[in-house]
């Protein structure tokens, strides 16, 4: 292989990534330490591995310095968060404690890290400390992507990261930069990003919890992860407050944070007034937790403020594929309603969060082209131009959408075959691929309780419904695909 191949380009850019997610291991260490656990060897034995992997990669394709093309971010996204998902489940398969098989530790750190939130341990509330904080750390990183953390530091390894950020920020407009650096662009992202985790935690503290779940309920919120330090979820503190700061905190997160740089960088809430994909997302939001509040209401389910409260947190978390559950969800709730809510958890929140599904801004290019045919049948020699506010949209990108919805819906019904070719029943299969593919992270039926039921086959699929929903299944296509190797 040439020296200055492409192939030992990506070779180094993943080995620093690598060995850069290898220092988030330190950090459940501290927590450890901080509440007197002794048994930390296995975030230990996971640090030194990725951390001289990673350096060992990196130093040994020092000379490597060829830039990269669309196809090659591709490959760096899809490599990397294979590995991503690798050293995240080391610590689970390495901890004596948990006991878990390898198929269980693949899926719990696929879970953490894809922000989906679904989870193999059956009693949550009995875990470490270090292991709870570890899980809500996996959602945060996963939330913006590591891989856009990395692009602030791209620089110092001498190779573009436009291509990278290209293939790993969500939605079909991914050429917009919020700044004329990409560099910059990353780190007002993170900035953003952290500063609604800070202060969604001072929020979670303030209705009543302590500070150790206020931070690790923060952290899943802010990344729409829903790992939760109890079995329960919020459920567990019974408390209004909580629910609601968990509500309004999972549509902050649904909003495109490019939206938050510009309204702070112009003072100015216009910017977030004028969003055509904002206004819309926030319209659907309207209807689906409306319904969820009536009808919970009308059903009896409960009362009048707290069908208010619970159908309020339960559509916003679900809606934006949170994933943290209240009391009852699903398995005591009307059926019809909670179908409504995974039909929902498709459609996700704004391009630009750190929420899982379809994308509203898809939805919304789907609804404009559709009004646009239905207009053109009844005026054929019309020129209509499919628009967004008031920007046209390109063909490319109307076909682009149109291709990435009838993948994502292609590959639910697969994943959903193979769960019924292994032994479940329609709804679960249903509602567990629902779960796993828009990373939202609350099963159905059989795994309403918790994955942990499913059979080891069973978690390998999901394991890879969870990375083809983080990813959004082109670059998997991509990188998968005859002509994708002949350079």
């Amino acid at each position: 292989m040439p020296k200055n191949s492409r192939l030992l380009t990506v070779l180094h850019l993943c080995s620093f990534l690598v060995f850069l997610y290898s220092l988030s291991m330190l950090v459940p260490v501290l927590v450890g330490l901080f509440y007197g656990e002794r048994a930390l060897s296995a975030f230990l034995i996971t640090f030194g591995v990725a951390a001289v992997a990673g350096l060992a990669g990196w130093m040994g394709t020092l000379g490597s310095k060829r830039t990269l093309r669309t196809r090659d971010g591709f490959l760096v996204a899809v490599l990397f968060w294979l590995l991503f998902s690798a050293v995240s489940a080391m610590p689970f398969y390495l901890d004596a404690r948990l006991g878990i098989t390898l198929a269980d530790a693949v899926f719990e750190g696929i879970s953490g890290i894809t922000t989906t939130g679904a989870s193999v341990f059956a009693d949550i509330d009995a875990l470490p400390k270090s292991i709870l904080f570890y899980r809500a750390q996996l959602n945060f990183l996963g939330g913006l992507g590591i891989i856009v953390l990395a692009i602030a530091v791209l620089p110092l390894l001498g190779i573009g990261g436009a291509k990278l950020y290209q293939s790993e920020m969500p939605g079909p407009q991914k050429e917009e930069k919020l700044t004329p650096r990409l560099a910059d662009t990353a780190k007002h992202l993170w900035l953003i990003y952290s500063g609604l985790a800070l202060l969604c935690t001072l929020s979670f503290y303030a209705a009543g919890m302590a500070w150790f779940d206020a931070i690790c309920h923060a952290l899943s919120t802010v990344s729409l992860g829903g790992f939760s330090t109890h079995g329960a979820s919020l459920a567990y503190y019974d408390n209004d407050a909580i629910e609601l700061v968990g509500g309004v905190f999972s549509i902050l997160a649904a909003v495109n944070f490019a939206l938050y740089f510009i309204a702070i960088n112009r003072r100015s809430l216009l910017p977030l007034i004028r969003d055509s994909e904002l206004r819309f997302f926030l319209l659907i939001a309207v209807l689906v937790i409306g319904f969820t509040c009536a009808e919970l209401f009308r059903v009896g389910t409960f009362a009048g403020w707290e069908s208010f409260v619970h159908g309020f947190f339960q559509a916003a978390s679900v809606l934006t594929d949170n994933g943290l559950g209240t009391v009852g969800y699903p398995a005591q709730w009307p059926p019809h309603v909670v179908v409504l809510l995974l039909g929902a958890s498709y459609f996700g929140g704004c391009v630009g969060s750190t929420c899982g599904g379809i994308k509203v801004m898809r939805f919304l290019v789907l609804y404009r082209q559709s009004s646009r045919e239905v207009k053109q049948l009844i005026h054929p020699n019309s020129v209509q131009a499919t628009k967004i506010g008031q920007h046209p949209i390109s063909e490319r990108v109307v076909r682009s959408v149109w291709g990435l919805f009838f993948l994502y819906i292609f590959f639910a019904c697969v994943f959903v075959w193979g769960l019924i070719a292994a032994g479940y029943d329609m709804a679960t299969a249903f509602g567990t691929v629902s779960a796993c593919i828009n990373n939202m992270g609350i099963g159905y039926g059989e795994t309403a309780a918790g994955f942990g039921v499913l059979n080891d086959p069973a978690k390998w699929l999901m394991s890879a419904a969870m990375l083809f929903g983080r990813l959004e299944i082109f670059p998997i296509l991509v990188v998968f695909s005859a002509t994708f190797w002949r350079f």
